[in-house]
């Protein structure tokens, strides 16, 4: 997050409305993916499991932190407590969600835990956007200071800010380059920063209905995370290899 030192608190305020609209794009997308694929009668197994994972390793987390950090500050409100309240009961049914997503076993129950999911976290995203955050902001809590550093309330680094997938071993080539060859791209010479960017690049050169393979030295999960957020039911994404030394993922437009 950018913070200027004239209007700390509209940043930080702006910064988690951001980061809440990213997190539920993203929702959104993996249960408009999942309710696809049992359209066309395909098992929606991987899509379901990487909803599941992305509210494992995102959403669950960015609650927790919600928990410790704004909704601790607004129990002193008196005017926010009921709410307060109903908020905590919906992370205690959010997490309920999350793992009816895991246990479902057929195309029909996987359909159903993605879509209530989904409308519940939408709901919630909503009612802290336009409930909570303005009753800190007018208690006068300082946000920013709240806040500080606090990457699971206020989001990762922006577009364009390089990979930040982990799992470099190589640090890459500095100077290198790639480009789609043989219907491949891979980037395990281009230095971490580069990557995302030239991936992007590739992407954006697709025709309808056309695909390339990203190759890589790690699983770029994030990678993916930040496709469905910012290309919602615009790309396909598919495993080809998961490992331990290469990935290999399909990346296309439908």
């Amino acid at each position: 997050m950018t913070t200027s030192t004239a209007h700390p608190q509209q940043d930080t305020v702006q910064a988690i409305r951001d980061h809440h609209e990213r997190l539920g794009r993203t929702m959104a997308d993996h249960a408009l993916t999942i309710t696809r694929a049992a359209d066309q009668l395909a098992a929606p197994h991987d899509r379901r499991d990487a909803l599941a994972a992305f509210c494992e390793e995102e959403v669950l987390p960015h609650a927790d932190a919600e928990e410790k950090t704004l909704y601790r500050a607004a129990e002193d409100l008196p005017e926010a407590r009921l709410l307060l309240r109903a908020m905590l009961a919906e992370h205690a049914v959010l997490r309920e969600r999350v793992a009816e997503l895991r246990a479902a076993r057929t195309p029909g129950e996987a359909v159903g835990a993605a879509a209530a999911l989904n409308a519940l976290f939408q709901s919630h995203l909503a009612k802290e956007n336009d409930l909570i955050l303005p009753a800190l902001v007018d208690a006068g809590v300082d946000l920013a200071g709240l806040l500080a550093g606090m990457r699971e309330v206020l989001g990762g680094p922006a577009k364009g800010a390089g990979c930040t997938c982990g799992g470099h071993d190589d640090p890459g080539t500095p100077g290198a380059t790639a480009e789609v060859t043989g219907g491949e791209l891979d980037v395990r010479t281009l230095v971490p920063a580069q990557r995302h960017a030239q991936i992007f690049e590739a992407f954006g050169a697709l025709a309808a209905g056309t695909a390339f393979v990203l190759v890589n030295d790690h699983d770029p999960k994030p990678l993916y995370y930040q496709f469905a957020a910012e290309h919602p039911g615009e790309f396909t994404w598919e495993y080809e290899e998961a490992g331990p030394e290469v990935w290999r993922v399909r990346i296309g437009r439908p």
